[in-house]
């Protein structure tokens, strides 16, 4: 891909702005059930309509043929080639099998009408009436704009991609989804491409054959077949490796599947969400995923804001975590959030997000009000506490006296010394209560009794 094609990668519909990109043109369908459904044409990658699920865009019209018609964006025109439909491809009337359109230009599938518009005469979507979708939650514009697109995705079978930072909910987003399609009862199955080794991930998207490699002692099903019907969501997509990249586009091309080992291909239903946290057009940039790839998933894209993005959502989301925790935990907390409570939350950035948010408001619900303004001002402290560090340097290691001992000796000091500091710090926030502490932390209340006894150990030998 040439340095001006790659300029050409923008949003998709759902997004920020696509006017003004160069050779940008949108598809809009004007009747039927999708009627007011867009998507892209970026590029000068082949746009495939049909009915099939093989298709970059399909369109469930029982007139109109599995592969029907085939779109390449020529950057400012289409050249559109009907692929032997049986109903045919018609333009003002007339059938063609292979013809230049132009922006504006409105050509028949079948009952189907869809019409080529170029970004700066596209009306942008109006934000949803709604202030949730699904367990989704936000008065803000910016997140009525996605509840507006996450309407219409669900309204499609069309493959959707979730950009966004971590903790901003992308998971709940691909289930709310799910929940809200034709789909609902079937099976929705997530992937987690990061945490699954290199060496294994093919396995579990495919599944595999007994025999197929050292330990398979039997058949395994993969997410793909296990999804099947259903929706299947793949996590922090961008962290795919690339010699995986060309099986992941081969299935979303032929919705065929083929487990590791064996020797027939396998027909598999299901609609494809995937997330990252990455930015994947820089990822095509700098050639480490298939810009083939990023077109085929990318035919809705879906950016959610931040949490710092959003400021007038934060006491909303506070207030429903906070009822959440009471339903959830069975808890009458006298957590009362006070607008000097709600001030300090909303000018707080929340570099972990909504995610960051509800953690800090279940911490301070087991404890009580004082308790969330105490974890407050720590995190305050935390972050001087780490610019000044920052600043120190390498002194403030030496400090420790870290450096002058052997490495495994100082590795087992520093760590000791953490485990200590932070001990203390959630047995201070829980007031004392190892057990409430132990909850906070999601470990054993004897880690932490064995952590703090280890202390007093060493201070009763000196």
């Amino acid at each position: 891909m040439s340095e001006g094609e790659g300029e050409r990668l923008t949003r998709i519909i759902g997004g920020d702005s696509i006017a003004g990109a160069e050779g940008v043109l949108i598809i809009r369908i004007l009747n039927g059930d999708l009627k007011g459904s867009e998507a892209v044409l970026l590029g000068k990658e082949p746009f495939v309509i049909g009915a099939g699920f093989e298709t970059t865009l399909r369109i469930p019209d029982p007139s109109v043929s599995r592969k029907h018609i085939e779109l390449v964006n020529r950057g400012g025109y289409v050249t559109a080639r009907d692929l032997g439909s049986t109903n045919g491809s018609f333009y003002e009337g007339s059938r063609f099998d292979q013809l230049d359109l132009g922006p504006g230009a409105v050509f028949k599938l079948g009952e189907t009408e869809l019409q080529l518009v170029a970004p700066e005469k596209v009306d942008p979507i109006p934000p949803s009436e709604e202030t949730s979708f699904g367990r989704l939650i936000g008065k803000s514009r910016k997140m009525r704009e996605v509840f507006a697109v996450l309407e219409r995705a669900a309204r499609t079978d069309a493959t959707v991609l979730i950009c966004g930072e971590t903790g901003t909910g992308k998971e709940m987003v691909a289930e709310a989804i799910h929940e809200a399609c034709a789909r609902k009862d079937e099976p929705f199955v997530v992937v987690d491409c990061a945490s699954i080794p290199s060496n294994l991930i093919e396995s579990e998207l495919f599944g595999h054959v007994k025999g197929a490699y050292t330990n398979a002692v039997t058949d395994r099903t993969g997410a793909f077949e296990a999804a099947n019907g259903g929706t299947i969501f793949l996590d922090e997509l961008g962290e795919l490796p690339p010699a995986l990249q060309p099986r992941l586009l081969r299935v979303l091309e032929t919705r065929r599947i083929k487990r590791v080992g064996a020797n027939e291909f396998v027909p598999v239903d299901v609609r494809v969400i995937a997330a990252t946290n990455r930015s994947l057009e820089d990822e095509v940039r700098a050639k480490r995923f298939r810009s083939d790839l990023y077109f085929r998933l990318a035919v809705i894209r879906v950016n959610l804001p931040s949490l710092r993005e959003r400021r007038e959502d934060i006491p909303v989301l506070a207030r429903a975590f906070l009822e959440r925790h009471k339903q959830e935990q069975d808890d009458n907390t006298d957590l009362d959030l006070t607008p000097e409570i709600i001030a300090a939350l909303s000018s707080y950035d929340w570099p972990g997000n909504v995610r960051e948010l509800r953690n800090v408001i279940d911490q301070a619900a087991s404890l009580s009000s004082e308790g969330l303004s105490l974890a407050l001002r720590l995190k305050a402290k935390q972050k001087a506490t780490t610019i000044r560090n920052a600043k120190d340097g390498a002194s403030g290691v030496l400090v420790g006296g870290f450096f002058g001992l052997p490495y495994k000796e100082a590795r087992k000091q520093a760590l000791e010394a953490f485990e200590l500091a932070y001990a203390q710090y959630v047995v201070e926030l829980a007031g004392g209560n190892i057990t409430k502490a132990a909850e906070q932390a999601q470990v054993h209340r004897n880690v932490l009794h064995r952590i703090l006894a280890r202390a007093k150990n060493a201070d009763d030998e000196e």
